[in-house]
């Protein structure tokens, strides 16, 4: 039987729904952990749905496939939804992935992901005179 690495908590603040994790999250885990998110998000109908990492060591690529289903889910209810604090490794995974140019990342040293990327290129062409 598969060990479960992964712990998950959840807590609402006003209307945010924060799924921090801790720990591992690999296949075996991220069904439970799944499973747990959306019958919260289901539950509580939150405005914006986080999914906090910043204890999170590990993630393979049943990870993406947990964060990219939450934002779909958000996204079908109405909702918004962020990623806040991945490691360094783990945001790695997401940049191979491409999923900064969907989903909100917050990290220590600032947000990245869709919502800063037309910010930036505003920026840019600013600079340039457009």
């Amino acid at each position: 039987m598969a060990k479960n690495n992964c712990q998950l908590q959840l807590r609402m603040e006003n209307d945010t729904l924060i799924a921090s994790l801790c720990g591992e999250l690999d296949h075996h885990g991220a069904v439970a952990v799944r499973t747990l998110i959306d019958t919260e998000i289901r539950r509580l109908s939150p405005k914006e749905t986080v999914l906090e990492l910043s204890a999170l060591e590990f993630m393979d690529s049943s990870g993406l496939g947990l964060v990219m289903g939450r934002y779909a889910l958000m996204q079908k209810l109405g909702g918004e939804f962020r990623v806040s604090n991945p490691n360094e490794r783990i945001m790695k995974i997401f940049r191979l992935a491409g999923l900064e140019r969907m989903v909100k990342i917050e990290t220590a040293s600032g947000s990245q992901g869709k919502a800063n990327k037309s910010r930036e290129r505003r920026t840019k062409n600013e600079a340039k005179g457009k």
